[in-house]
């Protein structure tokens, strides 16, 4: 069996949630700083490149990979535009103008998303006569009930503290904190659009190092060309202080470079709906680093909806891995029947082929008749 290499997708995915929820943290502090949004984006992806591509560059040699195709380019191009520049930028923009609270949970619509998606392309099969189909519909509506209670719930305090700043996400009602909610609820859809994009981007551009590379640099352009048209003023571009400039080298290493090829490597290996259902844990953990660290408070019904995400992602786990469990028996029997298939070719003599021995007869043996 596969042992331990069964699980490094779950591992991956965990460490990588762990990774968001400090890269979610971090950047919330530059922002309310005064570090601009579209800027961070810029040197986000400005530094991701810088760390990724010479490793890719050299990867590359030694593998010998072919160049990247006009489709494969194409691909890759429109997965930066969406996923990166257009998600990331209304992301920090809604996460800016609501609150980080309802930004986690409306991440958590991700799911939701993507399986609808997954599913309309064929990508996830839907069987409603079968348990595993109906595990993974019921745990995505767990964990997205489970991320919305955590964000509108309220009852008892459990944990709480006074130390609120005070000019917190400047979203506290009104038209800025809908608007922010809607930045969030797009962010939500590029992010499951880019998932999906993943499956043909990785298949048309195997080489996850040049993917990842590639993705970090186009994303640079586009959004530098993003900033340039909207921040006129030169003083937008300064980083101000030692906290926005390891903001933006950790988001660049972590959250972008180290993620993105991740990210491509996991989806190569169970799809897009088993990468987009860990999603909901980076609300979990971000809410836990918030309360230890930020004194952010915590209600019961933030507690009732961790558990919720927990259970929900649990089932669809479930339900994934008989669906992989499935796919490895087919997979063994086509092989074991493919080794055993005997082709007739003469009816009347009953001669067959063995599919197991050569075709082609040993090369000494071969006479050549002029």
């Amino acid at each position: 069996m596969g042992g331990l290499d069964d699980y490094k997708p779950a591992i991956a995915m965990l460490g990588l949630q762990f990774s968001y929820a400090c890269v979610a943290l971090t950047t919330r502090t530059a922002l309310l700083q005064g570090m601009s949004p579209r800027v961070f984006v810029v040197y986000r992806q400005a530094v991701a490149t810088l760390f990724i591509a010479p490793t890719a560059y050299f990867t590359r040699r030694k593998s010998g990979s072919c160049s990247l195709g006009l489709r494969s380019f194409f691909l890759i191009f429109l997965a930066a535009l969406i996923g990166v520049t257009i998600n990331q930028n209304i992301y920090f923009e809604g996460l800016y103008l609501a609150s980080s609270s309802m930004a986690s949970a409306m991440g958590n619509l991700v799911p939701a998303v993507t399986f609808v998606m997954a599913s309309l392309c064929g990508l996830e099969r839907v069987n409603f006569g079968s348990l595993r189909s109906i595990s993974k519909i019921v745990g995505t509506v767990l964990c997205v009930a489970g991320a919305v209670s955590m964000a509108l719930l309220r009852g008892p305090k459990l944990l709480n503290a006074e130390l609120q700043p005070a000019n917190s996400v400047l979203g506290s009602g009104g038209e800025n904190w809908l608007l922010g909610c809607l930045f969030l609820f797009g962010s939500s859809c590029c992010w499951s659009l880019w998932l999906i994009l993943q499956v043909p981007a990785s298949a048309s551009c195997p080489d996850l190092l040049s993917l990842s590379a590639w993705m970090c640099f186009l994303a640079t352009l586009q959004s530098a060309i993003l900033a340039l048209l909207t921040e006129r003023e030169p003083k937008a571009w300064t980083i101000h202080s030692s906290l926005e400039l390891f903001c933006c080298l950790f988001s660049g290493l972590v959250g972008s470079g180290l993620s993105f090829f991740v990210q491509a490597w996991c989806i190569s290996k169970r799809g897009p709906l088993f990468s987009a259902m860990f999603n909901p844990l980076c609300t979990v953990i971000v809410t836990a680093l918030a309360t230890i660290f930020l004194h952010e408070e915590l209600y019961i019904g933030s507690l009732i909806g961790a558990i919720g995400v927990i259970i929900g992602l649990y089932v669809v786990l479930w339900g994934k891995s008989k669906d992989l469990l499935e796919s490895n028996e087919e997979t063994k029997l086509q092989i074991d029947e493919a080794g055993k298939v005997r082709i007739s070719i003469d009816e009347s003599s009953g001669k067959t082929i063995d599919l197991e021995e050569p075709l082609l007869p040993d090369k000494s043996s071969v006479s050549i008749r002029k």
